[in-house]
């Protein structure tokens, strides 16, 4: 390396300021180790967007004074709602110990927080700064080109997001495919606390977390969501890609029929859009993860397909696999070996976490699903719907005559051929997590 650009070099540089590579830069900084986090953004959390929550196992492995961050509210209820044409049917549980096992956050305040903690652990922080492209040496890869000048390291961790050009120009990952990435949008609606609270019978800041599969997402592979912050609903849902293609469907139009089905509509009434965002998630599962290191970087988080869409789970594994990869950093540091050979240790700390383990156990259900989507996410919520209106309605006429139509109709609009098929499917799912 030339002499003039030596200082210009620094043991570490992470891309990216999100929940991975803020993990991964405050862990470096730790080791005693000179880090600089880069983000192409003004401020940590300007453009970042996500649809759930944030998991205070992961959050306390990296932040233990996590608690004295802007959180909204402690998932106290998690609800599971089943729509059709007009009604719905809720499932929701609720454990009074597990209501700080998770807690929602607005991203643009968390994910400055949390820098605000790297940089006190001695992380250099370097906001509007786009990465160009990453500067090999050898085929070592051994710093970054920015818009202003080059920047070297001993190892770079990349950490910025699903769509990662510069894990794919290094040969890393190849074109995303439609079929594995899903579009996330969503709208903050404006409430005042204690309608919140009213609507959603929570107290205080508690709050709650809710999946929703059903009519207004018309056999499309996706779900919705609406989780509380303190004093605003996020609703949103996220959908595959290639069905929006293909089913030629707008995603506000989408997001507009979510808002409108009268469940939804009830909880959002009378509030106030503050905000809408979309935003790419990983969607394609095990199968689709990319290779994760190779001479002088690692890839976390997004751009590592680190998503567990069954879940919903997508922070923490961010933040695992960026401390992951930060320990292997000042592994390799300690011992001045930024190969391959010293990198694949990032893998295996994953394998034998529960972030891989995830990732494996649910390997097949996304594609099983995905292949029977009018199925799982339309037909089944439509009849479970049905069967309680029946279950739960007098008016005067014999529920045995209702009971036998229902029986009727389930057997004549999904045939015999459909139904086994269906079943196979579960059967698949449910042995696949299991094996």
């Amino acid at each position: 390396m030339a002499e003039e650009n030596l200082q210009n070099k620094t043991d570490v540089i992470v891309i990216g300021a999100g929940p991975a590579g803020v993990s991964a830069a405050i862990t470096v900084a730790r080791g005693g180790k000179s880090v600089v986090l880069v983000e192409r953004a003004p401020f940590a959390g300007a453009k970042n967007m996500y649809g759930g929550v944030i998991y205070t196992h992961a959050a306390k492995e990296i932040f233990p004074n996590f608690e004295e961050a802007p959180i909204e509210r402690y998932i106290a209820k998690h609800s599971y709602v089943l729509l059709s044409e007009k009604d719905s049917t809720q499932i929701s549980y609720q454990n009074p110990e597990h209501e700080k096992n998770a807690f929602v956050a607005i991203r643009a305040k968390w994910d400055k927080w949390c820098v605000e903690q790297a940089m006190k652990e001695g992380v250099y922080f370097a906001p509007n700064t786009l990465v160009r492209e990453l500067i090999l040496k050898d085929g070592k890869v051994c710093g970054i080109k920015t818009d202003f000048e080059d920047y070297y390291a001993d190892i770079v961790i990349i950490a910025d997001g699903v769509n990662s050009l510069l894990a794919k120009q290094i040969g890393l990952r190849k074109n995303i495919k439609p079929k594995n990435v899903a579009l996330g949008v969503k709208e903050v609606i404006k409430l005042p606390q204690e309608v919140i609270n009213k609507r959603f019978a929570l107290e205080n800041i508690q709050g709650c977390a809710m999946e929703i599969v059903g009519k207004p997402l018309e056999n499309l592979f996706g779900m919705g969501i609406v989780y509380t912050n303190k004093d605003s609903i996020a609703v949103g849902f996220g959908v595959s890609l290639e069905d929006l293609k293909n089913h030629k469907i707008k995603p506000y139009e989408l997001l507009d029929r979510l808002k409108q089905h009268p469940f939804v509509a009830d909880l959002i009434q009378g509030g106030e859009l503050i905000e809408y965002s979309a935003h790419l998630i990983p969607e394609g599962g095990y199968r689709a993860i990319p290779k994760l290191y190779a001479d002088g970087v690692m890839v976390t988080g997004d751009a590592a397909g680190l998503v567990n869409n069954v879940h919903f789970e997508g922070t923490n594994l961010a933040m695992m696999s960026g401390k992951y990869a930060g320990e292997t950093a000042l592994n390799a540091l300690e011992h001045n070996d930024f190969s391959s050979n010293m990198l694949c240790l990032y893998a295996k700390k994953l394998e034998n976490s529960f972030v891989m383990k995830d990732m494996k156990t649910y390997k097949d259900v996304v594609h099983i699903l995905g292949s029977r989507t009018g199925a799982f996410l339309n037909y089944y919520p439509y009849s479970i719907n049905k069967f309680f209106d029946i279950f739960t309605c007098a008016d005067g006429k014999p529920k045995k005559e209702k009971f036998q139509k229902f029986t009727k109709d389930f057997f004549t609009k999904r045939s015999l051929s459909e139904l086994f098929k269906d079943a196979i499917a579960g059967i698949k799912i449910v042995f696949g997590i299991l094996k």
